[in-house]
């Protein structure tokens, strides 16, 4: 009877998990859809849902520090809660990436896009993409998926590669464009680091699965960027 009330708390705390990960997947594309339509006010209702995010992040940290002390969690049960405990601090990070880019967006004020956005929101449908099969992989154990999806990684870091090249372009042409090309190359930034922390998720997994932490690395070696690896 304990052990099936203990599964059923556990199920619970999953489908918390995967409505976190909504919320936040929700904020990177909100986000960047407020930036490419200079849309403060959507830009202002990202930093409230931000803390929604945090507050919710802290009510499933509380449900496993009760699961802990009350369950004396073993072996697979413990790694789960533990991992758990890793994966909800991930997403928080990552809605903080899309509060840095709301911020951005606000901080422009008035100034107009350098130029149109087009591998950016590509860059944060892909991440969240990533982001939504690596919870799925998450909540099934699925080591294949969960292997599988850190290599997917390269894309991301090729459409910041090209960001970063054409914001050179215009501003070598023009150096009084520097400071509108860094913003939207911090934009590029948040989402290429938003892309890295699914491979930290990925990692769980397998560990939840198998016990053994190992660290899963993308090819990587056809691209670089000057903020890689820092």
């Amino acid at each position: 009877m304990l052990r099936k009330t203990f599964e059923l708390e556990i199920k619970q705390v999953k489908d918390d998990v995967l409505l976190l990960g909504s919320m936040v997947e929700q904020s990177i594309i909100g986000s960047v859809d407020a930036l490419k339509k200079r849309d403060l006010k959507a830009a202002q209702k990202i930093l409230e849902g931000d803390r929604l995010i945090n507050k919710k992040r802290f009510e499933i940290e509380s449900q496993l520090m009760i699961l802990i002390a009350t369950q004396q969690p073993m072996a697979h049960d413990l790694r789960l809660l533990a991992s758990i405990m890793e994966i909800i601090s991930e997403l928080e990070r990552m809605g903080d990436y899309a509060k840095g880019i709301a911020n951005i967006n606000i901080r422009m004020g008035d100034e107009p896009l350098l130029k149109p956005l087009i591998d950016v929101p590509r860059m944060a449908e892909k991440g969240v993409d990533m982001l939504h099969r690596a919870l799925t992989a998450f909540v099934n154990e699925d080591i294949e998926a969960a292997r599988k999806i850190p290599v997917e990684d390269d894309e991301v870091d090729a459409l910041y590669n090209q960001v970063y090249r054409e914001l050179m372009t215009f501003v070598i042409a023009d150096p009084t464009t520097i400071e509108r090309a860094n913003w939207l190359l911090w934009v590029a930034h948040n989402l290429e680091r938003f892309a890295d922390r699914v491979t930290n998720i990925c990692e769980r997994t397998v560990f939840i699965a198998t016990g053994e932490l190992t660290e899963i690395t993308d090819t990587d070696s056809e691209f670089w960027h000057p903020h890689k690896h820092e």
